[in-house]
């Protein structure tokens, strides 16, 4: 299985950025779809973005759209999130995530996960 580790995590004020990392330790990375999900405070697991294997097409949740940026670097094996104007309500442990499919936002199509980051943003 796909071992996979995030890093980039931190505390950031309200309207900053923040970029995640996620690396991949196999070497079918170009492969897989890469997502990213979260976790809120009370809240369900949530869609926020993915990217296609292959030619890196890319899909947001609303709730980040034209703030968030998914992109990844198959030669480094690593898939970023780019988080600009962040928000409070963006606090979140997020998740890194694989899966042997074209791009999804289903959770269950993706096999791999990572052990998540901590993102808080201040007000």
């Amino acid at each position: 299985q796909v071992q996979l580790v995030e890093s980039g995590g931190g505390l950031v004020q309200a309207g900053g950025s923040l970029r995640l990392s996620c690396t991949a330790s196999g070497r079918t990375f170009s492969s897989y779809a890469m997502g990213w999900f979260r976790r809120a405070p009370g809240k369900e697991r949530e869609f926020v973005a993915a990217i296609s294997r292959s030619v890196g097409s890319t899909i947001y949740a609303d709730s980040v759209k034209d703030r968030f940026t998914i992109s990844r670097d198959n030669e480094k094996n690593t898939v970023y999130l780019q988080m600009n104007s962040l928000k409070p309500d963006d606090t979140a442990v997020y998740y890194c995530a694989g899966g042997n499919v074209y791009v999804s936002r289903r959770p269950e199509d993706f096999g791999s996960w990572g052990q998540g980051t901590q993102v808080t943003v201040s007000s």
